[in-house]
């Protein structure tokens, strides 16, 4: 098969691509430095000539409110568009577990209309939740960081690494379209606030962590279920101890 993936330079989409190709198929790795632009349009035709399956991987590069709308609104409708139009026969998309339950955020509010674009299309399609990447959690850290201290939700996150999920978008890519959602997620539960404690811990950073109830995570306020699933997920093989151990550092 020919396969398109979106955002095919970035962390997720590097993974995937390398995967699919050993597997045998023509992939096509589409970002702005490969000269595919799906804000402008630039080379979205020429890419998709042919296609059988689209990957959408990207994500927006400012997550300020009406940035990250005009992001997934603007890309959304190029792309799909672009793909009525090539004859592609499954559009996939990387979403987020809670993403329908956490609109007080401007990016969560963003991802469901991407999804809702995607839904209406009329195009085959998969919508792929998961919960957050293990290599996300020193931008977590980051978010909640008020001078020495690092301000979190308690709510559970279940972390899962991006080798995983790049192994289940490969997968999803050499299967039929299922119009509707599948949800993946790491093996293991935590307390957000301990997550990052443990990840400050173990990178000998010496901010601590404070559990606070008013803490926001990127705008929206956590119930414990906020960002896990229940709907039977696919769990990743990658423990935090066993992705930590042969993680970059940074």
């Amino acid at each position: 098969m020919k396969i398109v993936i979106i955002g095919g330079t970035g962390l997720i989409g590097s993974k995937t691509v390398d995967r699919l190709r050993k597997n045998g198929h023509e992939v096509i790795a589409a970002s702005p430095n490969t000269g595919v632009n799906t804000i402008t349009g630039e080379g979205l035709a020429e890419a998709l000539a042919g296609a059988d399956v689209v990957l959408d991987l990207a994500n927006s590069p400012s997550f300020a409110d009406a940035d990250v709308m005009a992001f997934f609104e603007t890309s959304g409708r190029n792309l799909l568009a672009a793909e009525k139009v090539a004859g592609v026969k499954h559009h996939i998309a990387l979403s987020v577990v809670g993403t329908e339950r956490l609109q007080e955020s401007g990016y969560f509010r963003a991802k469901l209309a991407q999804e809702k674009l995607i839904k209406a299309s009329g195009i085959p399609y998969t919508i792929v939740h998961s919960t957050q990447f293990m290599e996300f959690v020193s931008g977590i850290a980051q978010s909640g960081t008020i001078g020495d201290t690092v301000h979190l939700p308690a709510a559970y996150v279940q972390p899962i690494a991006s080798d995983d999920v790049a192994d289940a978008m490969a997968d999803v890519a050499q299967a039929a379209p299922i119009n509707g959602t599948i949800e993946i997620a790491g093996p293991e539960r935590f307390r957000l606030h301990e997550l990052v404690a443990l990840y400050l811990q173990a990178m000998n950073d010496p901010r601590q962590v404070a559990a606070d109830p008013e803490a926001r995570y990127f705008g929206a306020r956590l119930e414990d279920g906020s960002l896990v699933s229940d709907d039977s997920p696919r769990l990743g093989k990658s423990t935090f101890k066993q992705w930590f151990a042969t993680a970059p550092r940074r």
